[in-house]
């Protein structure tokens, strides 16, 4: 896994009221304390502006910005994945196992 990655999920990790995080000092922590809906919440506007700022760059816009709102959108992904106890590097995994595989097939796979 990433070196960047390891470090910041051990950051979040860290955020976390059992590991000492406190919500009036971390973000992450006050994210934490708030719940799963807080983090989902936050997700769905990242995703949102995600999306706009694709529109923007297909519009002539800077690409750094989708890049900026992309890394919004990875770091609070990687939030909910750590308020479940779950880790970038199982992922990481998750898309080894489908390298190769068909998208049709690997979806259709789920659901069968």
């Amino acid at each position: 896994m990433s070196v960047i990655l390891q470090r910041v999920a051990a950051v979040i990790e860290s955020r976390k009221s059992a590991n000492g995080g406190d919500p009036a000092t971390s973000y992450v922590a006050k994210l934490f304390s708030r719940g799963d809906d807080a983090i989902l919440k936050k997700i769905g506007e990242e995703a949102t502006e995600t999306v706009m700022a694709a529109k923007d760059v297909r519009a002539g816009a800077d690409p750094s910005k989708l890049l900026y709102e992309v890394a919004d959108l990875w770091f609070h992904s990687m939030v909910l994945l750590a308020q479940f106890d779950l880790t970038p590097q199982q992922v990481l995994d998750e898309l080894a196992r489908r390298e190769g595989v068909s998208g049709i097939a690997e979806k259709q796979s789920r659901l069968d």
